[in-house]
């Protein structure tokens, strides 16, 4: 397993200047990035990506609300090998009917994603936990209904806030999740509450060990008060000492 970063995480200064930052995130220790909304910015991440020696593993794209054959085009120059869809509305999560017609799309995704050689997932926020039906989290009753290729990238945080044990989740998941989302904070739904990795209530060696097929840890922040590349730097400090 190992660890890369959202880059959602430092969208603002990305935003001003992606070769800088990308050079920065670098600099830190990180191998690996997730890109998000990465189409429009391809080729200029790419050159960056190639210049600092990271790898995109998996990548964030609306590929259920946007054209999938220049999602997976653009993931194929940056080297993603899955593209995770990062959000269904929630309305989306209160009925079986519409869980299974958004597995039944992101299947069809996979199909697609095939012929460019690459892979599915979708990601999930707090409330796809939150929502039960028959006693049963919305995410589980989307796994059921995915085909095998399909993957899933748990953020372990919004799971918790979503009333669930992270490491339980994950476990009853087994090897449908190859991808989490690795943040901390107090469990609040305020994003600026989080706080750099090993530093909050979540309990992450418990979460990392429960994610049996794991293959890539994603830390990620929503937001922070203070500075972003400071939590980002702890995160992949604690990350690192733990895993000795």
């Amino acid at each position: 397993m190992t660890y890369s970063l959202q880059l959602y995480t430092v969208r603002k200064p990305l935003e001003e200047d992606l070769a800088g930052t990308i050079a920065r995130v670098a600099s830190i220790g990180y191998t690996n990035v997730e890109p998000y909304n990465f189409v429009a910015t391809a080729d200029e991440l790419a050159a960056a990506l190639g210049a600092n020696g990271l790898s995109a593993p998996s990548g964030h794209a609306p590929l259920l609300r946007a054209d999938q054959d220049e999602i997976f085009k653009a993931a194929n120059k940056l080297g993603i090998e899955t593209v995770i869809d990062p959000h269904v509305d929630r309305a989306r999560w209160n009925t079986e009917a519409d869980i299974r017609a958004t597995a039944a799309a992101l299947n069809a995704a996979a199909v697609t994603g095939a012929g460019y050689g690459v892979r599915v997932g979708y990601h999930n926020h707090e409330f796809e936990l939150e929502s039960r039906i028959n006693g049963r989290s919305a995410l589980e009753i989307l796994a059921e209904n995915l085909n095998p290729e399909v993957v899933l990238e748990v953020d372990t945080y919004w799971a918790a806030v979503g009333g669930e044990d992270p490491a339980a989740l994950l476990r009853r998941l087994g090897d449908r999740v190859r991808f989490i989302h690795i943040k901390d904070g107090p469990l609040t739904k305020v994003d600026a509450d989080q706080v750099a990795v090993g530093s909050g209530a979540v309990p992450v060696w418990d979460v990392i060990a429960a994610a049996s097929a794991l293959e890539v840890g994603v830390v990620e922040l929503d937001d922070f008060t203070g500075d972003i590349f400071d939590a980002v730097a702890d995160s992949l400090t604690f990350l690192k000492a733990g895993a000795k």
